[in-house]
């Protein structure tokens, strides 16, 4: 899937125009990469998590002349999935679809909790100390 289909998706699930889905997409994609450029963490609870690290330097191998390389420090993106979205491409199941929501009546408030006083607690004997045994 990707941008147009992703925006395509969205406007038929949320039943908007194109324009707006496709607007809203890229959007997003520029605030998150804007964000984690910064150095701040973006965190999707339940779908990924996006940060800046810093890799240090290290040395490397060419694979063809087998001579080493300093390969310098830099900087890099890192994307980790959460659990709730492996569980999902594990199991190989759909997000489940949102329903439009009903309007509900509210519940009726109930009476704060009373505290029951409070009880003094039961006095504690002292343990009996044994006299020091007397030498003969």
């Amino acid at each position: 899937m990707n941008k147009r289909e992703l925006a395509a998706e969205l406007a038929e699930r949320l039943e908007i125009d194109k324009k707006q889905a496709v607007a809203f997409v890229e959007e997003f994609i520029i605030t998150i990469t804007d964000t984690v450029a910064t150095g701040e963490d973006v965190v999707l609870t339940g779908f990924a998590k996006f940060r800046r690290v810093q890799r240090g330097p290290r040395l490397a191998r060419n694979p063809q002349t087998g001579a080493t390389v300093k390969v310098p420090a830099k900087k890099a993106a890192k994307i980790t999935p959460l659990k709730a979205f492996k569980d999902a491409v594990i199991a190989g199941k759909k997000a489940p679809a949102k329903k439009k929501a009903v309007a509900k009546k509210a519940p009726a408030r109930k009476a704060p909790a009373r505290k029951a006083p409070a009880r003094k607690a039961p006095a504690r004997k002292a343990p009996a100390r044994k006299a020091p045994a007397r030498r003969r």
